[in-house]
Order: C-alpha cells, then structure tokens, then sequence
C-alpha cells in the first residue's frame, strides 16, 4: 500500500492496532518539508532546522492559556543557545481566540509576555484548513492531536515528532523540560 494511502487510512481511523511486536506507522517524510508563512513575509523553514529539536506551539494571544508565553519564552532562554527552537503558530481554531493579524500578533506576545522566539503567520491547525505540518504530526502521534490553543509538539533531532503535550501541560513542566533536554542530550 503506498505510504500516502496509509498514513490517510492511520487519519481515518485514528488509531491502529498492530501486532505486539511490529513497530507503529511512521512516515518517511520529517518536520523538514514544511515550512510557516512569516507575518513579514518570507517563510521559516524547518529544514534550516534540522538536527536539532523544534518545540512548535499553536498560539493565541487572547487565550486563558496565554501566560504559557512566558513559560516558552524561559524554554527558550534556557535551552535556545544548545540548540532548541520554539515557535508560536498563532492559529484562531480554538474559540477564535487569536483576533489579531500580522506582525500584531507577535507584537503583542512580544509586549505581553516578553517573547523573543519566532512567531509565525496565523495559521490553521485542525480539519482541512490545517497547515500540512499539523496534518502531518497527527500522522505521527494520532492519540495527540491540538484539541484547544497551547498543544505543544516537540520534534526530535531526527525530524518526527518525539513527544506531544496537551494544553494545559505548561512548557517548565518537567516532562516537557526531560523530552527536551532527552533530545538535546541525543548524538546530532
């Protein structure tokens, strides 16, 4: 079965079972071929990345959640200089909770919580209007998709996603913080 077809069919399901001892579907394709549009144009792409762990984190400025700014922000301090990336995809999929626009969005998690990490251009993360990136990390963890604003996926060395934490998991938690520092631990 062509990889394409079953990676739809692993979407469909949402879930598969396999034997005990076979290993879970994954694709060949890594975080590498995407790339999120910049609110002041131009794009970010993963592979620059690559080889190193991404944090990738559905956003909204108007979110309860939205502290957990802060919280990325002091990942980002801590680990940045070892190599760790975070970014803040700003998504209004969650209760709408992202009304503003372009370099507004940045600007106001810059003000608000002291973010210096990249925030990229609204996008959607969810359904059919999902960036690829996110259609392509629910291929990887099916079980862990965003289901509200502050989803966190952390993508490992080798480009699949290696850990997925919910919304309300804060970003110092310290099983965010060992997946983490697991990945920058890990041969590059």
């Amino acid at each position: 079965m062509p990889v394409a077809r079953r990676e739809a069919l692993f979407l469909i399901a949402g879930a598969v079972s396999l034997p005990a001892r076979a290993a879970p579907l994954q694709s060949s394709a890594t975080a590498s071929a995407f790339s999120f549009a910049r609110p002041e144009g131009g794009s970010l792409a993963l592979a620059e990345l690559m080889g190193k762990p991404i944090l990738v984190v559905n956003t909204a400025t108007a979110c309860g959640y939205a502290p957990q700014f802060s919280g990325l922000q002091q990942l980002w301090t801590r680990f940045g200089a070892r190599g760790l990336t975070v970014i803040a995809v700003p998504s209004a999929d969650f209760g709408r909770q992202e009304p503003l626009d372009g370099m507004a969005i940045a600007e106001a998690a810059r003000k608000n919580h002291g973010v210096t990490f990249p925030v990229v251009a609204k996008t959607g993360v969810t359904g059919a209007q999902a960036h690829p990136f996110y259609r392509w990390a629910a291929a990887e963890k099916p079980a862990e998709t965003p289901r509200w604003n502050f989803h966190k996926y952390l993508v490992g060395r080798d480009g699949h996603v290696a850990a997925a934490f919910a919304t309300p998991v804060e970003p110092t938690d310290p099983r965010v913080i060992a997946a983490i520092v697991k990945e920058l631990d890990a041969a590059g």
